[in-house]
């Protein structure tokens, strides 16, 4: 979840830190990162890449382009869909969507340790 300066400022004193963030690239700019993660998690929570969207306060249509975007760089589809029909359509992520959720958590763990490391090297 992003935070905003003036909370960050909040619980850092008004200090100064050191942040990051992880993005992967790929053939078509970005292809996976902190939104998209969470965005697999909430479709795997939901079963439904409309409710997922509306639990992040998202369009349907920015999430939609989101899996597409990553389904089309991948060498596996990352979700799953299917279409309407009695019981509704819904969605769900791949083996290959959970080992990216799983690697890109470990990505970011890794980075937060670093960035904290670094902190306690800065000294204005």
């Amino acid at each position: 979840m992003h935070e905003d300066k003036s909370t960050h400022q909040k619980k850092t004193g008004g200090m100064p830190t050191v942040r990051g963030r992880i993005w992967i690239d790929g053939p078509e700019g970005t292809f996976f990162g902190h939104g998209r993660a969470v965005l697999l998690e909430r479709i795997i929570e939901h079963g439904s890449i409309t409710k997922a969207a509306k639990s992040m306060d998202m369009a349907y249509r920015h999430a939609w382009d989101l899996v597409d975007s990553m389904n089309r760089q991948s060498k596996e589809p990352f979700v799953e869909v299917a279409t309407g029909g009695k019981g509704g359509g819904g969605a769900r992520v791949t083996k290959a969507g959970e080992r990216a959720i799983k690697m890109f958590w470990r990505f970011h763990k890794d980075l937060q340790a670093f960035l904290t490391r670094e902190q306690k090297k800065f000294k204005l």
